[in-house]
């Protein structure tokens, strides 16, 4: 069975810095990907970012390249989401997601965490 658990949100200022953490478990396939999403209040979801879990490849959004990173920690069975330099408009529920890379690419991965609040705000 596949689980994901986020952790990591809170109240930070602009300009701080996040780290969000995803505890995976059932992963079956290293063609498996990880999606981070977020949806804002009065917003639609939007997928922010990915990793594939073959080759460590990464992709971000336009918005917050360069200042969002993913990693993995395989031995560990978490994922990452580095936040720097953010921004009030970057304030969402923010979720990780998991299936295989085509369905997190295409913004519907099957398997969803139950998110975890970010909130940028001085």
């Amino acid at each position: 069975q596949v689980q994901l658990v986020e952790s990591g949100g809170g109240l930070v200022q602009p300009g701080g810095s996040l780290r969000l953490s995803c505890i995976l478990s059932g992963i079956r396939s290293d063609f498996w990907a990880i999606g981070w999403f977020r949806q804002a209040p009065g917003k639609e979801r939007e997928g922010i970012s990915w990793l594939k879990f073959n080759d460590l490849s990464t992709h971000y959004i336009d918005s917050v390249q360069g200042r969002f990173t993913m990693s993995r920690d395989a031995a560990k069975g978490r994922v990452y989401l580095d936040m720097h330099s953010l921004k009030p408009e970057d304030t969402a529920v923010y979720y990780c997601a998991a299936d295989d890379f085509g369905a997190v690419a295409a913004g519907h991965p099957g398997y969803w965490g139950q998110g975890t609040q970010v909130t940028v705000s001085s």
